[in-house]
């Protein structure tokens, strides 16, 4: 295929020749997927029976009225084009089935503006068009929480969650085997104290199927359950595709070994929340572009201003990498979280870190760390290329590097939004650097910070908090 990495052993190009492929493989249904403005994927299946290769010209119809910052009810016919390159067979279905993620048109055949997935497209043809850089590769390593069971609820009189994990510092009061982590310690133990060495294996055994490169698995820092799966790095486009696949196959290979898994940055209080630190690169011709043997930390000036750029517009970059109320739970002093907007070498307190574990120039990038994993990606990563890009452009100094450590140092230094709703207020005012090449659309912007503002932010900061009635029940 044009991109086989996701079909192993397959080799079309054309719509004809991949459902010619499809039927050798004995596939029943065709499932298509896209995004929504959050970044959850959304889906349905139709029988391969009753698929042709006209839909690749032609279009499916759907409901856009019903996915969430899409259309509204009196213009909600839309149409999915489903890419080629984008097919794999879904190891979770049972029924055999071809997976294939489409781009959203309208019913004219233009490109939607809130389409994530055309966001991704426009940001890396307009890197091209820029003549700076033809390529930009990104690495996110997204953790996430492997739990026993959850439960919670919310009404107008009552808020509760619960969080259970057989590895948990808290466990140690239940009847047991033993070898519970204490808190922070959760960092590369070998088993019986990682009791999920196994699964994770699985779930690499599962995304490697499906053609997704995987480099190294571990248990993170967090004692209940934290853990992470390192993708090797790809394009823009293609790696928000690959880590919506990830979430897709981790999600569903624990729901079917009995356990359960989030995202969310900091489902647990007085433990290290979940990141998705987001290596990148620009290239050119071939030849990266982020190295100069002479420069701090083996960095060239273009790479040294692509950081200006992410640490100028990081608080309006944080709407989109650090999306959500929970989100800055996680983005707080201590924790390792890069709260600091200032760059340096192997600082890990830094919101800007470039990696020194190779002086090869291949492997020299940046990693902006401030991002988690309840980011949609294609937004995500072409918010911070659109920053880089602005940051070269006009020559953006982000000043001296920051290498001492931020949380005893005493030094001042810009620091990261404290709530979404100040992210969502920086964006409104710093998003021009979004615009450029329609990359992003002014209504994409609007509708994003409208789903923002009203669905998520503002009803969590209307609602009592449990720990409230903590301090102020007696008063």
């Amino acid at each position: 295929m044009a991109q086989s990495t996701l079909t192993p052993g397959s080799s079309v190009n054309t719509p004809t020749e991949l459902l010619t492929w499809a039927s050798n493989q004995g596939i029943e249904e065709i499932d298509v997927k896209f995004v929504d403005v959050r970044g959850v994927w959304q889906h349905f299946s139709i029988p391969f029976s009753s698929f042709d290769a006209d839909a690749f010209d032609e279009g499916i119809g759907f409901d856009g009225s019903s996915i969430r910052g899409f259309q509204d009810i009196n213009e909600s016919d839309m149409l999915l084009f489903p890419d080629v390159s984008s097919a794999f067979i879904d190891p979770v279905m049972a029924t055999k089935t071809l997976s294939l993620t489409c781009d959203v048109h309208d019913v004219s055949k233009v490109p939607y503006s809130r389409d994530p997935r055309g966001v991704a497209k426009r940001a890396e043809a307009y890197l091209k068009s820029t003549g700076i850089a033809d390529t930009v590769f990104f690495g996110p390593e997204a953790e996430f929480f492997i739990f026993t069971g959850v439960r919670y609820g919310n009404s107008m009189h009552s808020s509760f969650y619960e969080v259970s994990s057989d590895e948990s510092p808290w466990a140690t009061g239940d009847m047991g085997l033993g070898f519970r982590n204490r808190v922070k310690e959760g960092y590369f133990p070998v088993p019986p104290s990682d009791k999920l060495q196994n699964l994770r294996s699985l779930m690499v055994k599962t995304l490697m199927s499906v053609g997704i490169e995987v480099e190294v698995h571990h248990h993170e820092v967090a004692a209940a359950g934290q853990a992470e799966i390192d993708m090797r790095f790809n394009t823009l486009t293609r790696m928000a595709d690959q880590l919506l696949i990830y979430k897709y196959i981790i999600k569903n290979v624990a729901m079917m070994n009995g356990y359960t898994v989030t995202f969310m940055p900091k489902p647990l209080f007085g433990d290290n929340g979940s990141g998705m630190h987001c290596h990148q690169s620009l290239w050119k011709g071939g030849k990266p572009l982020f190295f100069d043997k002479d420069g701090y930390a083996l960095l060239s000036k273009l790479a040294i201003n692509y950081i200006g750029g992410i640490l100028k517009h990081a608080p309006a970059l944080l709407a989109f990498c650090a999306p959500t109320t929970n989100s800055y739970r996680r983005l707080v002093p201590g924790y390792e979280a890069p709260v600091n907007l200032v760059y340096s070498a192997r600082n890990r307190s830094a919101a800007v870190r470039i990696p020194m574990y190779s002086d090869n120039p291949k492997a020299k990038r940046i990693e902006f760390r401030a991002p988690d994993p309840m980011a949609n990606p294609y937004l995500a990563f072409s918010a911070m290329l659109m920053a880089g890009l602005d940051g070269i452009e006009k020559g953006i100094d982000p000043g001296k590097p920051s290498d001492f450590d931020l949380y005893t140092a005493g030094k001042k230094t810009p620091v990261a939004p404290g709530s979404l709703h100040e992210s969502l207020a920086a964006l409104q005012k710093d998003h021009d650097f979004l615009l450029k090449g329609d990359v992003f659309t002014p209504d994409l912007i609007d509708k994003y910070y409208e789903w923002k503002k009203f669905s998520e932010a503002d009803p969590v900061s209307m609602r009592p908090h449990p720990y409230e009635f903590e301090l102020y029940f007696d008063y």
